[in-house]
């Protein structure tokens, strides 16, 4: 693992646990001496995530289309901030550079861009791991609809576990270190989804 993609909320969320689990986040994949791929916003998580990385020695590379630049106050201050064309571009570009993807509390945007990673892997896109972070159960729900997905024939239950979560940020980075991908048919090459 050298680059860990983080996706995570542009808001920093109702209870000071989510900053400090993406912080311990951001600490932890320089503690590993790895690289940070995230959003590119210098607000809320995203912001939080960066900042803590970055100070603790990780080279950090966002990601924003230019739309959203100036909306969330895009952290001008990285030595790589890519700006791209469309939110499409963002993602793709966000998978190209890592080796796997850290899930952090989110709304829309975060909950969308993990779905992707996972229904990627799923068509053998990618080989990369999805780990959810589940601080104080955010993601339990999410995981009981993936569960109940399984139970009315929707998802295959080889598939399921696809979507891994871990308690903390240092489980988190062990998971993705750990992940062997299932063995699927590539169903789409990259740029083809």
């Amino acid at each position: 693992m050298r680059r860990v993609c983080v996706f995570c909320g542009s808001a920093a969320g109702a209870r000071p646990d989510y900053a400090r689990e993406a912080e311990a986040l951001g600490r932890a994949i320089a503690a590993r001496g790895m690289g940070l791929v995230f959003g590119g916003g210098a607000v809320g998580l995203m912001g939080i995530v960066a900042r803590a990385a970055q100070a603790a020695g990780a080279p950090v590379t966002g990601i924003i289309p230019h739309g959203l630049v100036a909306r969330e106050a895009g952290a001008r201050d990285l030595a790589d901030l890519r700006i791209v064309d469309s939110m499409h571009e963002r993602k793709a570009l966000m998978a190209e550079l890592s080796d796997g993807f850290v899930v952090l509390p989110g709304g829309f945007g975060t909950l969308e861009e993990a779905v992707e990673a996972l229904t990627w892997l799923q068509l053998g896109i990618h080989r990369k791991g999805v780990v959810f972070v589940n601080t104080l159960g955010f993601w339990s729900r999410q995981m009981a609809m993936l569960d109940h997905m399984v139970a009315e024939g929707l998802l295959r239950a080889e598939m399921r576990p696809m979507a891994m979560l871990a308690p903390d940020a240092e489980a988190a980075l062990d998971a993705l270190a750990a992940f062997v991908p299932p063995e699927v048919p590539r169903w789409l090459r990259p740029g083809e989804a």
